[in-house]
């Protein structure tokens, strides 16, 4: 009996990732319907070129994207893609990466204004690319970047992979203007010094690393360093409760991807145990100053970093990713061993 149930529940689980893959499929159709040829033209590409794995957390003033501005689509173009975004992501990452994009126009309020031209900073600013044809036996990709977000989808059938995905914020919260106090991005915050203070002073001696805070993510996309070495202290050094804060902190990364992409995220890890899953500190203690913690384990990685332009640790950027499965690299294994295409 207790196999049949087992069985069963497989059996639904699988059911939902395919019903969301569907409907991830149906929306990103619907939303290319909207587009005109110039823009149909810009959007759409082919799966194999190389660009696809070209991304940046940069301004679109500094780095150019690939694909079609959100703020040339028309108002039936804007409401099939946010339909779209919210088939994708969950509720909280549906907000994070709309909170992100509304950020740009912060900045148009507080900073100077020709500082702002140059680097376009704009909610309007943002890229959004298909590669290949979306269908449920093809494979096919979408990104959706500019500056402090990059937000990537591989699919074919069942498979998916949503990363690398990376989230930034600045200011992580702004001082002035009507949105003073506001934060995009407060639990990859608040939970990264919840459970460094949670920790004793034997811990923290393991957790907190000796060295200046990075001024950005060590996986940048502008940095050929890799992150291969565990650093830190390990969740099998962790009490119960702060076990309980570690899932916390890794689940906010992972949720926010729509409910059944996220809860297989989170079934490898607990697949391999938080026994081999490593958390380590560096910098301040407390808010408002330079921080950056990692998280590293044998299936997937996380980086926050929070330093700022003056050293005030109020910009934000953080990072998930999937260790050989960036960009969809291991659902392509099979594709490009195998495929007549590419035995040529």
């Amino acid at each position: 009996m207790k196999y049949l149930t087992l069985l069963l529940l497989f059996i639904a689980i699988a059911n939902c990732n395919a019903q969301n893959n569907a409907s991830i499929v149906k929306a990103t159709k619907t939303f290319l319907q909207t587009l005109d040829q110039e823009q149909l033209k810009k959007a759409q590409r082919k799966f194999d070129d190389t660009l696809r794995y070209k991304w940046s957390n940069f301004p679109v003033g500094m780095v150019a994207r690939e694909g079609v501005r959100y703020g040339d689509l028309s108002d039936k173009g804007r409401i099939a893609f946010h339909d779209m975004l919210s088939t994708i992501l969950s509720s909280q990452g549906y907000l994070k990466v709309t909170g992100i994009m509304q950020l740009d126009d912060v900045l148009g309020l507080i900073m100077d204004k020709g500082i702002v031209e140059k680097l376009q900073w704009n909610y309007q600013n943002y890229f959004i690319s298909i590669w290949g044809t979306p269908d449920e036996k093809e494979y096919w990709s979408f990104n959706f970047g500019g500056h402090h977000l990059a937000l990537t989808l591989t699919m074919h059938g069942k498979d998916v992979s949503f990363t690398p995905l990376f989230v930034g914020t600045d200011p992580s919260q702004p001082q002035t203007s009507q949105y003073a106090g506001w934060r995009v991005l407060s639990k990859e915050e608040d939970y990264g010094f919840m459970l460094l203070n949670m920790l004793s002073k034997e811990q923290q001696a393991k957790a907190i690393l000796k060295q200046e805070v990075p001024k950005d993510i060590i996986t940048s996309p502008n940095s050929s360093q890799r992150i291969t070495s565990y650093y830190g202290i390990s969740g099998k050094e962790f009490n119960k409760d702060q076990v309980e804060v570690f899932k916390i902190l890794i689940q906010e990364y992972l949720h926010n991807f729509e409910h059944n992409v996220a809860h297989g995220l989170y079934d490898e890890i607990l697949k391999n145990g938080f026994d081999k899953v490593y958390f380590a500190w560096v910098g301040s203690s407390e808010r408002h100053a330079p921080h950056y913690y990692i998280i590293n384990s044998p299936d997937f990685l996380i980086e926050y970093d929070n330093v700022g332009f003056q050293n005030d640790g109020n910009h934000i950027h953080a990072i998930l990713r999937e260790k050989d499965n960036d960009f969809g690299a291991d659902l392509l294994k099979d594709h490009y061993l195998n495929s007549a295409h590419h035995k040529n």
